[in-house]
């Protein structure tokens, strides 16, 4: 019996999701970097351009995700406004300091960033200016398609050659890796799936390490339960004046 699109999909899937959770050291190394970031009152921040912003939501305001997460979301890098031309602007060197200059990162902090590629200016500047100001930096990227292609930015570097640590999504070059005979373009985005999976991961080992140290986590319950709402309305009064975005 042929196997469905479907079923193909998901066997890529878990196969991907086997290699990329198999990092168990990069990802014990990323929770020991946001566990050091937390216990000194420090920010994590997370930033992506495109799809990649997803990343930066994803662990926002997030029901079992921390409280002290700054998100880095400008429109332009978005899709909901332009789309295309977010495309052209990721490129653009000069772009992330500007953008940055909104944002008080130190040396307390440690700094997210998703780059399916690696190759584009602004996520790469944006690791630079992160490390320049003594933050940490840990990128989700794919090895594969990075190593594959040249650097936009005028450095001749991508982003896990800057960041204190990559994490491999084991991606397919160009993230798409489901193909159905008769069609000229593969379906079935990997990125997206695998990358939200390392996210949890690491705090899940964060929330470990900071307990073992006698320090209890701020963490974000469902809104949606009575006993998180309140739970939520506190750390929302204690952060609201410190975060943007919340």
């Amino acid at each position: 019996m042929n196997r469905s699109h479907t079923e193909s999909y998901l066997k890529l899937l878990q196969e991907k999701l086997t290699l990329a959770l198999g990092q168990k050291e990069k990802i014990r190394q990323a929770a020991r970097v946001l566990a050091k970031t937390l216990k000194s009152d420090g920010w994590i921040y997370a930033f992506g351009t495109g799809h990649s912003h997803i990343f930066a939501e994803e662990i926002f305001y997030r029901a079992g995700g921390f409280a002290r997460v700054r998100p880095i979301l400008d429109p332009d890098l978005m899709l909901h406004i332009d789309a295309s031309a977010s495309t052209e602007i990721e490129r653009r060197e000069g772009y992330a300091a500007t953008l940055l200059s909104g944002y008080q990162i130190s040396s307390k902090d440690v700094l997210i960033l998703a780059s399916n590629s690696g190759r584009n200016a602004v996520p790469i500047e944006m690791a630079l200016l992160a490390k320049k100001a003594g933050a940490k930096t840990i990128c989700l990227t794919n090895l594969n398609h990075s190593q594959e292609v040249s650097s936009r930015h005028s450095s001749g570097q991508k982003l896990y050659e800057i960041c204190d640590v990559a994490l491999d999504n084991f991606g397919e070059i160009g993230d798409a890796g489901s193909m159905i005979p008769s069609m000229d373009a593969k379906m079935g985005a990997t990125s997206t799936i695998i990358g939200s999976a390392l996210l949890h991961s690491i705090q899940l080992e964060t929330a470990s390490l900071l307990l073992k140290a006698g320090h209890s986590p701020e963490i974000f319950h469902s809104s949606n339960t009575d006993e998180g709402e309140k739970a939520n309305q506190r750390l929302i009064e204690t952060y609201k004046s410190q975060v943007k975005n919340l």
